[in-house]
């Protein structure tokens, strides 16, 4: 089991439980996933810049990252549809709390000068392409927090 997932069972769940008395444990937020994508100019222009940015991916999210195409064609972009654009990968489970442990605890404290991430929520319990079970911006935050999300 990760550290993170520990901490959320032994101790983000408690003060959850703790300040939601009313409410089950199953409808407590929970992060569900993670989606790490990455859009691609360059591969219209080069084919090998597809084959470099997935393997960078790979050695960021540690899972093969799957191809985006494009749903429809632009021609101010010089677009097709179907055209390969992009890569996306989606964490969950264990891999997902390894990754956000890295990154609050070694990456983010290594940027220079890095104050932290701003706390805008949209509504639906995502942050970025972290996604909560988190009803409002509040719960997601809170849950965020908890888990050591660098916040400003």
């Amino acid at each position: 089991m990760s550290r993170l997932m520990q901490k959320y069972k032994e101790e983000v769940l408690p003060q959850l439980k703790e300040k939601h008395p009313n409410q089950s444990v199953m409808s407590l937020p929970v992060l569900r996933k993670i989606v790490i994508s990455m859009g691609l100019a360059q591969a219209l222009k080069d084919k090998n810049a597809l084959q470099e940015h997935s393997d960078e991916l790979m050695m960021l999210s540690g899972q093969k990252p799957v191809v985006t195409k494009s749903k429809k064609a632009i021609s101010n972009f010089k677009l097709r549809e179907g055209q390969p654009i992009g890569l996306m990968v989606t964490l969950r489970g264990k891999r997902m709390y390894d990754f956000l442990d890295r990154f609050c605890h070694i990456v983010a404290p290594r940027i220079p000068d890095f104050r932290g991430l701003p706390k805008k929520c949209d509504g639906q319990g995502n942050y970025v392409a972290l996604v909560t079970s988190a009803q409002t911006d509040e719960d997601c935050i809170e849950l965020l927090t908890l888990l050591g999300f660098p916040f400003k």
